[in-house]
């Protein structure tokens, strides 16, 4: 009989040993959610003091340039207007005829006229043309390969776009402008024009 019972223990404990173990298995996941908020920054650079045109100086040319840094998914677009129409204002209703509306070649006759032009990497250089600088043969001369215009009063006009984010350093556009007399002097006074630059995401 007892061996009978120590058989049976030992077949069960060769059975039990034998069986397969089973694993119990459970899964959980997570999710991330990282938001990116568009933003946008542009600089602020010092005002503009031209050249004074006298009756032996008879042009002048500035510059400001604007930084803009955007993360916006499809880029920005950067516009100018002033804050008059003519753009160039002095006093007594004395006034600067602005240049065309069509970016062309700069060139004045017989009258004295303010204009701009815009450089940087997110211009259409087809439209405003393309140099180094804002200078043509010397100083305040208006470069002869950028393509000059007026403004349009308070009427914005778009000078800069992209379709991407910028860089974190930022994307520079600057804004040449120009004044000349030629035929006619411009009557002394001190004109002044107001130029807002509007940075805003596509």
């Amino acid at each position: 009989m007892k061996k009978i019972i120590s058989y049976i223990l030992a077949t069960l404990l060769v059975l039990q040993v034998s069986l397969p173990v089973l694993a119990a298995t459970v899964t959980d996941t997570v999710l991330i959610t990282q938001v990116v908020s568009p933003g946008i920054t542009i600089s602020a650079p010092a005002d503009i003091t031209m050249t004074p045109l006298s009756v032996t100086q008879n042009s002048a040319v500035g510059s400001a340039t604007w930084t803009v840094t955007t993360n916006n998914a499809v880029g920005y677009t950067l516009s100018l207007n002033a804050s008059t129409n003519p753009a160039l204002q002095g006093t007594g209703g004395r006034q600067f005829t602005d240049q065309g509306t069509t970016p062309a070649t700069w060139s004045v006759s017989n009258a004295y006229k303010f204009g701009f032009s815009v450089r940087g990497t997110d211009i259409n250089s087809t439209v405003y043309g393309t140099d180094t600088d804002c200078l043509g043969s010397g100083a305040d001369i208006p470069s002869t390969t950028l393509k000059w215009r007026g403004f349009t009063g308070t009427t914005a006009i778009p000078v800069a776009t992209t379709t991407l984010p910028t860089l974190m350093a930022g994307s520079a556009t600057t804004m040449c402008v120009a004044t000349e007399q030629n035929g006619v002097f411009a009557p002394s006074d001190t004109y002044t024009a107001t130029i807002t630059a509007t940075a805003a995401t596509n």
